[in-house]
This record gives C-alpha cells, sequence and structure tokens, in this order.
C-alpha cells in the first residue's frame, strides 16, 4: 500500500481512514517493523511552533494522525482533505480490539501511580481476549528510566501505549524507541486517563458534532481555557503564516 503523506507548514501529516491505519499497524507487527505513532491536534501544532525539539520529532514520526476538527480546517489551506477524525482516545481501542482478535500483547505506561492498572481492568473487561502484560505510571524521572525500559523490555509488548502529554511523550518515544522491545509504540495523551474512567468523556452527541474540545474545557475551565479559547485563535495564525513561509505544500511519499 503506497502512504501517501502531506505537508502543513512545516509538519507532516497522514491522511487515513481507521481502515488504513490498522491494516499498516497489523503489517508492521507482523514484520516487527519498529513503529512510532503520534497524533496531532491544533494544541500539538502550537507547541511545535514554539518548540523544535518537539518539532524535530514529529517531523521524524513514522505516522502523524490527525485529531481534532481544528487539523481538519487547517489541512483544508493546504488542499488536504482528510478523510476521518482520527482522535487517539477513538482510535487506540480500534487497535486494542485488532490486538485482542489476533493475541498481540500490550504494555500501558502513562497517568498517576495506579492510574494505567486501572485502565488495563476495565480495557480487558471490554475486551475479554486482550492481554495487557504490564503497566506502569507516566510521572518517572530520568534516574528511573533505564528500570522502566528494562521492566518494558522484559516483557516485550507488541504494542507499547504511553500517555505522559504532549510533548514529554513523544520526545520520550523518539529518545529511546531503539531501547525498546516493541514493534508499535504510540504517544496517546489522555487516552490512558480516558480508559481508566479518571477523565469522563463528553457525550456522543458531542463527540459527533465534534465539540469534544467544549465539554473538555467545561470540565477543566481553569486549565484548559488557554488552550481551547487563546490557542485555536493561535492556530490558525500559525497555519496561514506557514502556508506563507513554507512555499511547497506538495505531498510526498513515504515507504
Amino acid at each position: 500500500m503506497e502512504i501517501k503523506r502531506y505537508v502543513m507548514g512545516n509538519l507532516p501529516i497522514n491522511v487515513f481512514t481507521t481502515q488504513d491505519a490498522l491494516s499498516i499497524l497489523e503489517e508492521r507487527l507482523l514484520n516487527k517493523v519498529k513503529t512510532a505513532v503520534y497524533f496531532m491536534n491544533a494544541h500539538c501544532y502550537n507547541v511545535a511552533q514554539k518548540e523544535e525539539r518537539y518539532r524535530t520529532v514529529l517531523q521524524k514520526a513514522d505516522f502523524i494522525l490527525n485529531d481534532g476538527i481544528g487539523i481538519e480546517l487547517g489541512a483544508k489551506l493546504y488542499g488536504i482533505k482528510m478523510k476521518e477524525n482520527m482522535n487517539g482516545t477513538d482510535f487506540v481501542p480500534k487497535l486494542l480490539n485488532l490486538a485482542s482478535q489476533k493475541g498481540y500483547t500490550v504494555f500501558l505506561l502513562g497517568g498517576s501511580p495506579g492510574i494505567a492498572e486501572k485502565a488495563a481492568n476495565r480495557l480487558s473487561k471490554l475486551m475479554p481476549g486482550l492481554k495487557i502484560i504490564g503497566t506502569h505510571h507516566g510521572y518517572f524521572s530520568e534516574d528511573d528510566n533505564s528500570q522502566v525500559i528494562s521492566e518494558i523490555n522484559k516483557v516485550s509488548p507488541d504494542i507499547l501505549i504511553v500517555g505522559r502529554g504532549v510533548p514529554i511523550q513523544e520526545e520520550w518515544i523518539d529518545r529511546n524507541k531503539t531501547s525498546l522491545n516493541s514493534a508499535i509504540i504510540l504517544g496517546v495523551g489522555a487516552f490512558i486517563d480516558f480508559a481508566s474512567g479518571r477523565i469522563k468523556r463528553a457525550p456522543r452527541v458531542l463527540r459527533t458534532i465534534r465539540a469534544e474540545w467544549l465539554f473538555r474545557f467545561l470540565l477543566e475551565p481553569k486549565r484548559m481555557w488557554r488552550r481551547y479559547l487563546v490557542g485555536n485563535f493561535l492556530f490558525f495564525y500559525y497555519v496561514i503564516k506557514n502556508r506563507t513561509v513554507y512555499k511547497d505544500k506538495s505531498s510526498y511519499f513515504v515507504n
């Protein structure tokens, strides 16, 4: 399958359906091709404009999936039409369902102490065949990094789910990718918190009309107001600016 990859200014984006992504990742699981998968929403795009290290990590990613209506609208300014909203909170359960059917193993890394275990228990009840063979919280220091990697490699999961927040999770994956004995490594933001039940998801009607961000804002206004109320305007500023600065708007391909 030819994998089409586009550029939104200074950041790449893949245009997939869920089935496209699942098929590609399953092929890589079968062939044990180490693959880093990140999700990009408007907030991620904004952070990448200010933090060069994070931007470089995204530019090196194997796959970047579009998360949210902001990216969809911004992509249109580059002539890119997204096929689906590929947000991690919806996509990761579908990947885990595939893992449960095909016998692939999973490790959850992220959340505060105890949260990954709760997520593992809830996911295992939802998907009885799912093999979650390890968990670890995401609040560890660089001094503990080798121990965490050793714990992951001891069980060598096929899929490693990393939920440590942007940009920490992506930078951690990029820095440790070659040392990890996992084929598919995903940076998933708050997915582990959602899966554990610690954070509630928006009602389905809000998700259907692409307004899940509004629910997150109403739940945590003090923490989220800058990201959504200021960040959305900033996102379109960066998208329009980059469209002028980066003249090459053509797509390119990766194998």
